[in-house]
């Protein structure tokens, strides 16, 4: 079989020197197509990095079990993440969107490891650094980019921006530093009373894990034994400053004091889809709420509007980029066992960029919302009422 296919690809190679770059990808996509799934390794063990413990007597496994079709699912998904906030970022700085713009490129295995972990019907919250959980949750790359660049067809109406989209299920994106921990001790809350064994995922961010009212939701989540998993995503710098200048301890799987704490590489998706399996047992056993830290990395700055290297180095940037890259590390897994060929790979990456480019064709030419949609939406199911615009004469109409 082998020696098939390096023979069709020297004849194609040779028709595509003679009919140029039209044939080349034509000559790929022969190449990926004549191999059938009977070639490819269906389903392999890894080994990955033991987690630390803070009062749990065992952890999560060791090893990670992982499928051809799951590969190939987070690697579209992680690279789409990637593309779609690269992208975010061109249109950024062309000043075709505006205001706080959080991108998340590099901490891409947070969000579909996560997400591997529970189901669709357990419930997330995050801080405003939330694009790729929109994502993860359901949200289409268009909806995404029309909100970034507040058009109608946005995924909330083009009303709520960078950090302000929803789904079902999936509570934002807020802007208040560290206000949707408590927010996701509410949600916990409600799975308890309903008993409908659902949990919430609660993340926030190494910046906002000195807050006051991080501790006070430990707290209350611990008295009743909320079905919550708390994370924190340890980018490392926080807005700017390093945690080592930031917290007095950084070991912050272990702030929840009584609350069991595991701390894992957030650079690897087995190892975080593992991690949450494992938090969210604890949860549906009754056991109460359990704290996660992720030892992950963003390659821009905390904002658009910081550079990201006058607290730290380009060189440790790029460090970070060739030895840990989340998308590298799952591409290197599948190509060394044969769960996936290098053609077929590049062709997911082709449609990618595709998806991304027709996504933000459509963000560019969305008609923006009427001022008449201004106060639409404030309740989800109630009759038009009046709304009082800036001024008392002014009146607008609000409408589920």
């Amino acid at each position: 079989m082998q020696k098939m296919l390096t023979i069709i690809s020297n004849v194609l190679r040779g028709s595509a020197r003679r009919n140029g770059a039209q044939v080349v990808s034509e000559a790929t996509s022969l190449v990926v197509a004549s191999r059938s799934y009977a070639d490819f390794t269906p389903e392999a063990t890894f080994d990955i990095k033991k987690v630390d413990l803070h009062r749990l007597e065992e952890g999560p496994p060791l090893t990670a079990t992982l499928t051809r079709e799951e590969g190939l699912k987070y690697y579209r998904t992680m690279q789409t993440i990637r593309r779609m906030e690269l992208k975010a970022d061109q249109l950024y700085k062309q000043k075709i969107i505006r205001g706080f713009c959080h991108l998340y490129d590099g901490q891409e295995a947070c969000a579909v490891g996560i997400e591997g972990g529970i189901t669709l019907s357990d419930h997330l919250i995050t801080a405003y650094r939330a694009h790729g959980y929109t994502l993860t949750r359901g949200g289409t790359v268009r909806e995404i980019m029309a909100e970034l660049t507040g058009r109608r067809g946005g995924i909330a109406k083009g009303k709520g921006g960078s950090m302000h989209m929803y789904t079902k299920n999936f509570y934002g994106g807020n802007g208040i530093v560290g206000a949707q921990v408590p927010l996701g001790a509410g949600v916990a809350l409600a799975c308890k009373y309903l008993g409908n064994d659902q949990l919430c995922v609660s993340l926030y961010g190494d910046g906002a894990a000195n807050q006051g009212q991080i501790f006070e939701t430990y707290n209350m989540s611990s008295l009743w034994k909320l079905p919550i998993i708390f994370i924190c995503e340890n980018n490392q710098y926080a807005m700017g400053t390093s945690v080592e200048r930031s917290a007095a301890s950084t070991e912050y799987y272990k702030r929840g004091d009584y609350i069991p704490g595991i701390r894992v590489d957030g650079m690897d998706v087995l190892c975080v889809r593992e991690a949450t399996k494992f938090a969210a047992d604890h949860c549906r056993s009754g056991k109460g709420p359990i704290l996660m830290e992720l030892q992950t990395y963003r390659y821009h700055g905390h904002s658009m509007s910081d550079p990201g290297v006058s607290y730290r180095t380009r060189e440790e940037i790029q460090e970070v980029r060739s030895k840990s890259d989340p998308i590298s590390m799952l591409k290197d897994r599948m190509l060394s066992n044969n769960m996936a060929s290098i053609e077929e790979l590049k062709e997911i990456d082709i449609a990618v960029r595709k998806e991304i480019e027709d996504a933000a064709q459509f963000a560019t030419t969305d008609p923006e919302p009427p001022l008449d949609d201004l106060c639409s939406h404030i309740f989800a199911n109630d009759q038009p009422f009046e709304v009082r615009g800036a001024t008392p004469w002014t009146k607008l109409t609000s409408t589920s």
